[in-house]
Formats: structure tokens, sequence, C-alpha cells
């Protein structure tokens, strides 16, 4: 399991109660306010990325090449489709670990990244072969 998922509400319920002991209702209010602008501020930006991915066709990318430049290990999938803007063509059973997603640019080269517990554990850029003759057909 995921450690920031148990440590977060933990250090949120802890500063509650400081908050509490050391300024009473006002410890309690100003904490309680600082938690609900901190939850609103990450709900508004998943909301913003996932409004600017409805406009794009799932799985495109306008380069795939920079897409793979770009891409880090641990960045988050809600990162990649900020990065890309528009949702992964999901490639992997639906619910299963690990998921992998797949964006495409125009020349159909294309990245493949995989996702442990919602992070990127490995991406992989894929090149179509260009014939010899030097003519993309």
């Amino acid at each position: 399991m995921n450690l920031q998922k148990i440590l977060v509400p933990i250090a949120a319920v802890v500063a509650v109660v400081l908050a509490y002991r050391s300024y009473n209702w006002a410890g309690l209010a100003a904490v309680a306010t600082v938690l609900a602008f901190w939850m609103l501020l990450h709900f508004s930006r998943m909301m913003q990325v996932l409004k600017r991915a409805t406009g794009r066709p799932i799985g495109y990318v306008d380069s795939a090449v920079m897409l793979n430049a770009k891409l880090k290990p641990g960045a988050t999938l809600l990162h990649v489709i900020a990065m890309t803007r528009a949702l992964g063509e999901l490639r992997s059973p639906k619910g299963e670990q690990p998921e992998v997603f797949v964006w495409t640019d125009g020349s159909k080269s294309y990245v493949t990244c995989t996702f442990v517990g919602g992070k990127l554990s490995h991406h992989e850029l894929f090149r179509p072969q260009v014939p010899e003759d030097g003519v993309a057909s």
C-alpha cells in the first residue's frame, strides 16, 4: 500500500488536534479551512485537466517523441494526461494492475506507458519502420 495514503490523513488529524489544543475553536477552524482549500485545489486541478482532455481523441498526442522525452518514472497518470491533453487508450484489462495506456501521434509513432498504483513505472516509444527509399507510405 502507498505510504502517502496513510500519512496524509494522519497528518491532517494531528494538525486538527494540535490546532484545537493550542488555539481552541479558532485553531480548529483555521486548520479545517486550510485542509478544505487544499482539497479544493486538487479537485479543481483534476477537473481542469479532464476538461481539457474531453476535446481530444482518446489516445492521441501531438508528438509521441516529445511525450517520450518529457516522461519521467514516478509521474502520476493525472500529470501525464495533463501533458498530453488527452486520455490514453487503455490496453490492459480494466481494473487490473499494472495499467497500460497508449498515446499515438499522426505519424503512427506511439508511446506505451505502464502505471502501477497510478504512478508511471515504465514507458517506451515505438516508431514505424521507414522504407529504404525514404518515402513513407
